[in-house]
């Protein structure tokens, strides 16, 4: 497949978020959270998180061999 080069007719990038204001679409804002999950009990601490509206993003090994390091995101609050 033959990628087509550019020219200066073409929007970029930059003009994205300007495209975006004028038609009323903005891009989503995260907010972000790390949270302690122990290995015994991962279902209900991410449903609990779930529940709140967090969106598990990764999880990663912890600091010891009985935790997780759960990352997770949800949209930021209009206020």
């Amino acid at each position: 497949m033959r990628r087509r080069r550019l020219g200066p007719g073409d929007t970029g990038v930059r003009n994205r978020r300007r495209d975006a204001l004028r038609s009323g679409v903005m891009q989503t804002k995260w907010e972000y959270v790390t949270a302690p999950v122990l290995i015994h009990a991962t279902k209900q601490i991410l449903d609990n998180w779930g529940e709140d509206g967090w969106e598990l993003v990764q999880i990663v090994p912890g600091p010891n061999p009985e935790s997780l390091v759960a990352y997770f995101k949800r949209p930021r609050s209009q206020s």
